[in-house]
């Protein structure tokens, strides 16, 4: 057998053992996404009731959503969260993960004050919330009243403060990016703050030309994350204002409307093309996000 046919075989041989090895991850793949990933698009072309087989019915599902004003409203909804909600934790979960990297004593403890609460699971963060805000007799309103206020908020029932609500619930869960920031100030070196107290660099002047192009590359990890979820952002306000998304529908979010389109109203082909059009709004803003960073983030080495 010639060299060359002998390193083919081994190359088909380091092939196959390859694909074997790989094969949980890539039959899972085929089998769980990529599957339905296919089957949705076609769904999304049809009127699906679950009940009887699907009849293709062209572009009318994709019409129906431009016109449809209950989109308009969960898109317009969503937007603002996705908004508000995303700075809002990058820049509380980067000042927290500079405090806690600070060497004071009972660091640790911070820390893990800070990042504990996110195992909590969102349903049960849901239902905690919901006793924590209730107007008569929840603890943040009781303590509102102790302190003077005699007409707090109704957090759940109110239009006006739904947003402001599930903004501050979702604030819960920093703990997660703030410990990914707070690993990222490990890889900064420390040299780089040296040479900048050298040249006179104030603690403000460290922070923005040495901490902020350190973390960039995190930064734009978190924001990308943030932006994702927060497009999906269901379970919080699916628990928390189930059965009163309030009068003008303020805590009614895309995917809260694509599920009750799916499992409630059963129309499994219009929930197809919501899904699809969510997906395409989540790319774009990434692929935005990664056009507008391109300047603006700094990689270690280059």
């Amino acid at each position: 057998m010639s060299h060359d046919a002998r390193h083919r075989k081994a190359d088909r041989a380091a092939l196959l053992s390859g694909l074997a090895w790989t094969a949980p991850w890539w039959l899972g793949f085929l089998l769980l996404m990529a599957g339905p990933l296919v089957a949705t698009l076609y769904l999304s072309f049809c009127d699906y009731s679950l009940l009887e087989p699907p009849a293709f019915v062209g572009v009318e599902n994709y019409v129906t959503l431009v016109r449809d004003e209950n989109v308009h409203k969960v898109l317009w909804n969503t937007l603002i969260y996705a908004a508000i909600s995303v700075p809002l934790m990058t820049a509380l979960a980067v000042g927290l993960a500079i405090l806690v990297n600070q060497p004071v004593r009972g660091q640790a403890f911070f820390r893990a004050a800070i990042f504990v609460p996110t195992i909590v699971p969102l349903v049960a963060a849901g239902i905690v919330w919901m006793w924590l805000l209730n107007p008569e007799s929840g603890l943040v309103n009781e303590t509102l009243k102790a302190i003077g206020i005699n007409r707090p908020p109704l957090w759940l029932e109110s239009p006006q403060w739904a947003m402001t609500t599930l903004i501050g619930v979702s604030l819960w869960f920093v703990g997660t990016p703030m410990v990914i920031y707070l690993a990222g100030l490990q890889e900064i070196p420390e040299t780089l703050y040296e040479a900048a107290r050298l040249d006179g660099a104030s603690g403000w002047g460290r922070f923005w030309h040495v901490t902020l192009p350190g973390l960039s590359p995190v930064i734009l990890f978190n924001v990308v994350v943030g932006l994702i979820n927060a497009w999906q952002v269901f379970a919080l306000p699916f628990v928390m204002w189930r059965t009163r998304p309030g009068p003008d529908r303020a805590a009614y979010f895309y995917t809260t409307y694509l599920f009750d389109n799916a499992f409630t109203y059963l129309k499994m082909g219009y929930a197809s093309a919501l899904a699809w059009v969510q997906l395409l709004i989540i790319l774009t803003l990434t692929g935005l996000v990664f056009w507008l960073s391109r300047r603006s983030v700094h990689y270690v080495g280059r």
